[in-house]
This record gives C-alpha cells, sequence and structure tokens, in this order.
C-alpha cells in the first residue's frame, strides 16, 4: 500500500479534465502554459476546485523575473473564471499531509454547494 494514499478519500485518477473535480496544478505557470491551463480548466465541470500547490504555483518562487513566466497560477485561472475556487497548498516543495488536507478541504467545499 502507498505511504500517502489519497484513493482512501474517495479520490481517483480519472483521464480526462471533463470527469474532474479537482484540478492539481504544481509548478510554475509560463507563457507557453497560461492558455492550455485556462484551456483544461475551461473543460472541467463547474463547480470545480483548482489546487495551487507549492510556492511556484502560489507565486511563482525563485522564477518571478524569469522571462518566459507568465502569470501565477490563481490570475492564470481567474482570467477565464472570476469566481474560480482556488485552494493554495505553501511549500518548497509541500508537504504530502498538506496536499492530502488540501484535497480533503476542497472535495468537501464541493460537497456543500
Amino acid at each position: 500500500t502507498p505511504r500517502f494514499d489519497i484513493e482512501r478519500f474517495g479520490m481517483i485518477l480519472v483521464g480526462s479534465p471533463r470527469h474532474a473535480d479537482v484540478l492539481a496544478v504544481t509548478g510554475v505557470c509560463t507563457r507557453q502554459i497560461m492558455p492550455r491551463l485556462q484551456e483544461v480548466y475551461m473543460q472541467m465541470p463547474k463547480p470545480c476546485v483548482v489546487l495551487a500547490i507549492g510556492a511556484c504555483a502560489n507565486a511563482q518562487g525563485i522564477f518571478t523575473e524569469a522571462y518566459h513566466m507568465g502569470a501565477a497560477v490563481d490570475e492564470t485561472i481567474k482570467a477565464v473564471d472570476p469566481s474560480a475556487i482556488i485552494i493554495y497548498v505553501p511549500g518548497c516543495p509541500p508537504k504530502p499531509e498538506a496536499m492530502i488536507a488540501a484535497a480533503v478541504k476542497g472535495m468537501e467545499f464541493l460537497k456543500t454547494l
């Protein structure tokens, strides 16, 4: 059995964003990735939750001044959906427990809608 098993909370990996409730984004959002991330988000059924995992996804980390950087994940998603639900997971790297806690919090939030 895996050490950090997220399936015990009822979450499974799906092959298409059209079947997903949660989008986990790790790493920086470059100018090349921005339109692709927006496209994947728009394919997801609403309501959905976006997990911005790690310092790079939250605030671009040490890459803030790099020439190829676009916007942070939250700015990229909110450009196409201002009412998007984004949960931030801090850390560089973030702890597995923090990622699981954020995913569980996102699923609990979706159940209340």
